[in-house]
């Protein structure tokens, strides 16, 4: 029996590590240093310009209501808002108009804002080809950390705290 448990446990961190290798490795989108600024409107219909948040962190979730990896890490970035005031957190979802992605954001828990960008607007402008794409806009305006696929809220406060 000891046996069998010793063969799971190294077969599962076998696992991990090839899952956290796998995100180490997959491209990110070549962006310049300084983020790109945009303007969308949130489920309410404001206005959000990026760079009206200099000063602070900015944690950029580029997600779609269909995608389940999306749908899978929701709880962790609606956690860390929670948890990080200071820390401005924007679900900038790709697919859905304000009243679907209102309702997707309720199901979901979404404890942060959802920006519109159906258009692509800022998907393009931050080079978004896999979701979900998570970018770290630091203080002084510039790209910190790029992650492409599900994040957990660990590697979240990693990369904010990097």
């Amino acid at each position: 029996m000891l046996r069998y448990a010793r063969d799971w446990g190294i077969s599962i961190a076998v696992a991990v590590l090839v899952y956290l290798a796998i995100g180490w490795f997959r491209p990110k989108p070549d962006l310049p240093d300084e983020a790109p600024d945009f303007t969308l409107m949130d489920l309410d219909g404001n206005e959000v310009t990026l760079s009206d948040y200099r000063g602070r962190p900015v944690v950029l979730n580029f997600w779609a209501t269909w995608c389940g990896p999306c749908r899978t890490e929701i709880p962790a970035f609606s956690d860390f808002a929670d948890e990080h005031p200071d820390v401005v957190v924007l679900g900038v979802a790709t697919d859905g108009d304000a009243k679907s992605l209102t309702k997707a954001a309720a199901e979901l828990g979404i404890s942060y804002p959802v920006l519109v960008d159906s258009q692509g607007i800022s998907s393009s402008l931050y080079k978004v080809n896999t979701i979900p794409t998570t970018v770290v806009v630091d203080k002084d305006g510039s790209v910190g950390t790029v992650h492409v696929g599900i994040m957990m809220g660990w590697q979240l406060a990693l990369a904010v705290d990097e």
